[in-house]
């Protein structure tokens, strides 16, 4: 059976691209039972979230919190998603150029309203870019499609 890894991102900069491409390129086994479904955070519709049977989440911090179009992704599908989709496995990256605490605390908070079911802690990448963020989505993608497919999560 088919399985949906479902990831929601705002990747404003060429950096968070190179970290949204890494998260799923995951996708690249052919043999794979597993679908990888990039949505930008301003496009993802409920439908999307109730089709997944899971989700990576790759916010930038902004103002010590997650971007506007993540924040406007959780305010159209909070609702139609609430008694529909508790225990979703999630995982988040958060681009911080400060320290995340504020965007990580903002998601644990939303993520725990909806029921959602934290499969890690969330993976921020603090301070100046540094080329190991890359092999930490890409770690983090592959892991999740992994358990997906191996009916771990």
């Amino acid at each position: 059976m088919s399985k949906t890894l479902l990831v929601v991102y705002h990747a404003p900069s060429l950096n968070t691209q190179r970290m949204l491409e890494a998260l799923c390129s995951c996708d690249l086994d052919s043999e794979s039972s597993v679908s990888v479904i990039q949505k930008r955070a301003l496009e993802c519709d409920p439908d999307d979230v109730i089709n997944a049977d899971a989700i990576i989440l790759l916010t930038p911090e902004n103002l010590g919190y997650m971007s506007g179009a993540m924040k406007d992704f959780f305010d159209r599908c909070y609702s139609p998603c609430l008694e529909i989709k508790q225990g979703l496995p999630v995982s988040a990256v958060v681009r911080a150029g400060h320290d995340g605490t504020g965007t990580v605390r903002a998601l644990k908070t939303i993520l725990t309203g909806l029921k959602w079911r934290w499969v890690q802690e969330p993976i921020v990448c603090r301070g100046e870019w540094q080329e190991s963020f890359i092999e930490q989505c890409s770690e983090l993608g592959q892991a999740m499609s992994a358990s997906l497919e191996m009916g771990i999560i």
